[in-house]
């Protein structure tokens, strides 16, 4: 399993391109006896193992992300400007490794009802492809679905779970304000844009904090702001980009309109015209109680219940969302964390690495799970 991750790791593909480790994946489980299937586009695959009416899924991703291989390792990136920093080499290792030990399980009659391997592309991209491998069955009978993401901050041989909200829901708000421009000497002559973006860049975070229930988990920070380039001529147009993050469901369907139409009030009285383009990322992972508990306990029984500990709250995005929209699930973190590094590695990151010990915690996390889960009659 390290020669695979590592295999994937120095040959990295990009959101939607993930072509040639999708029939990795697929070579690699029709070698033990499965019977794969990709997904319409290539780049993903489903695979089932065992029978029964019960399927519970396991899910990893498989994309990296545009960034480069600053890492002195044998096992370097060999493509420019891509490399996996947010570990999902290791989780598709990781439920690859689970897929082959759930298969042999199966072939001893020792799989109590059906698993279903869900390895997904363009988790880094929006839209996602979390709805393609729904579009193309991967929920059909699915009563549970399970996942892992690594997580550098916790050591090796950890892991973390939290039940309720995991991650928040992440959005992206794009402003173009319009105006008549002019001489910075008579500014009342004119539309401020500069102005304009100034008060909507400072006024509307501050105002969404007192309109939505401070428990919601709402936040909104700027990351872009463009206007003008002359200091004495005022522009005719700007614009300024931010993400919304949001842990709560309900108030994730709202602040769409909320948002845009505080942005409205406060250009309102500035002489400007506002245009708002609103895209929506992705919903907040939030864990079922029951689908937590299962992983918990699971865990505990696969590494000690001394190895499992309360994960904290991210309002970093997580496509695996989309599944639990649909049915009950939970996601936990994975302790990759290299013991005694001077290094503290965090995801999205050039120099990323992990601890390879955690790909052999992660796939009896994930065995154990399925096991439990297709044995615990909620599901």
């Amino acid at each position: 399993m390290v020669a695979v991750r590592r295999h994937i790791h120095a040959h990295p593909e990009l959101s939607g391109q993930e072509f040639e480790t999708a029939a990795l994946v697929a070579r690699e489980l029709k070698a033990a006896g499965l019977e794969p299937r990709m997904l319409p586009k290539g780049n993903g695959v489903i695979c089932d193992i065992g029978h029964g009416d019960r399927v519970i899924a396991l899910r990893a991703d498989l994309d990296a992300l545009p960034l480069p291989d600053t890492k002195d390792v044998p096992y370097r990136s060999t493509v420019e400007n891509v490399t996996h920093a947010c570990g999902h080499d290791v989780h598709t290792t990781v439920l690859l490794g689970a897929g082959l030990a759930l298969a042999q399980l199966a072939e001893r009659d020792e799989l109590p009802g059906r698993v279903r391997l869900l390895f997904q592309p363009a988790e880094e991209h929006m839209p996602s492809g979390a709805p393609e491998v729904i579009a193309a069955g991967g929920l059909k009978d699915v009563s549970g679905i399970f996942a892992l993401h690594c997580y550098p901050q916790l050591p090796v041989g950890l892991v973390g779970v939290r039940s309720g909200p995991f991650t928040a829901a992440a959005d992206k708000v794009e402003v173009t304000l319009t105006g008549r421009g002019g001489h910075t000497a008579r500014p009342h002559l004119t539309a401020d844009l500069v102005h304009a973006l100034g008060r909507v860049v400072v006024d509307v975070p501050s105002l969404l904090d007192r309109r939505v229930d401070p428990r919601a988990g709402v936040s909104m920070v700027f990351g872009a702001v463009r206007a003008g380039e002359a200091a004495n001529a005022i522009p005719i147009e700007g614009y300024a980009r931010a993400t919304v993050r949001v842990l709560n469901r309900d108030a994730w369907r709202e602040v769409p309109e909320l948002i845009t139409q505080l942005i409205h009030d406060v250009v309102a009285g500035t002489g400007a015209e506002a245009h708002v383009k609103y895209t929506r990322g992705v919903p907040p992972v939030v864990n079922d109680r029951l689908a937590t508990a299962v992983i918990a306990g699971a865990a505990g029984a696969a590494l000690g219940p001394e190895r499992v500990v309360e994960a904290e709250i991210s309002m970093g995005g997580e496509d695996f969302a989309f599944y639990l929209e649909q049915v009950p699930g939970a996601m936990i973190r994975l302790g990759c964390g290299i013991p005694g590094s001077d290094v503290k590695f965090d995801i999205h990151q050039s120099a990323f690495d992990v601890d390879e010990r955690s790909i052999g915690y992660g796939v009896r996390v994930m065995v154990h799970t399925a096991l439990a889960a297709l044995s615990a009659g909620a599901f």
